[in-house]
């Protein structure tokens, strides 16, 4: 009887010991594969990074827009589409025979325009006998010598001033630029960047002199 007591007691024993070692209730600790998070935050950063520097080419070098009328005929055309340049003017400052967009007196209400610059801050400019005087001296067109039959405004000195910019389009018998009162010069807060590229239609494809 003694000996079937300790038998029964030891089997009892065995059974406490194998609960004890093989179950547990309470939670375990997974160990974290330290490589697979890395690679998945590398991968997450890549995609951060590519987006973010998309975003910022776009906003400074791929904003399209098209161009409305005839003002520029002979350099960009009615519904080409253009690239506008950002940048740049974040650095430098719009130079003579640049090509840029503006709103009219910051109108987001208006299209975008697009002229040339003519004269920049603190010269003085004048239309005489169909021809562009920029301080006295004959403008250095970069198209094809145009003759201008109306100055408008400009048939007297106009002084430009800080932070303004005298502009024409390149077909000066129609286009509506600093000449016109509504227009005149445009401040620089206005200017939203550089036309420097064509990219429709696709046979004009290229940069815009």
């Amino acid at each position: 009887m003694k000996r079937r007591r300790n038998q029964f007691q030891e089997r009892r024993g065995r059974a406490k010991r194998s609960v004890a070692g093989g179950l547990s209730f309470s939670p375990r600790k997974r160990e974290m594969n330290t490589e697979r998070v890395k690679a998945a935050v590398l991968w997450v950063a890549e995609i951060f990074l590519t987006v973010a520097v998309a975003a910022v080419l776009v906003y400074y070098m791929g904003v399209r827009i098209s161009v409305v009328g005839q003002s520029m005929s002979g350099t960009l055309e009615n519904g080409d589409t253009v690239l506008i340049n950002r940048f740049e003017y974040q650095l430098f400052s719009p130079k003579p025979n640049d090509i840029i967009v503006f709103l009219p007196n910051g109108n987001e209400k208006s299209h975008y325009y697009i002229k040339r610059v003519i004269a920049v801050p603190g010269d003085t400019v004048q239309i005489q006998e169909g021809k562009v005087y920029v301080n006295g001296q004959p403008f250095a067109e970069e198209i094809e010598d145009p003759y201008i039959e109306n100055g408008l405004l400009a048939e007297e000195p106009i002084e430009v001033g800080e932070d303004e910019y005298f502009v024409l389009g390149d077909n000066r018998n129609n286009s509506e630029d600093s000449r016109y009162a509504n227009i005149g010069n445009v401040k620089r807060e206005h200017i939203e960047g550089k036309a420097w590229l064509i990219v429709s239609p696709f046979d004009k494809l290229g940069l815009i002199q």
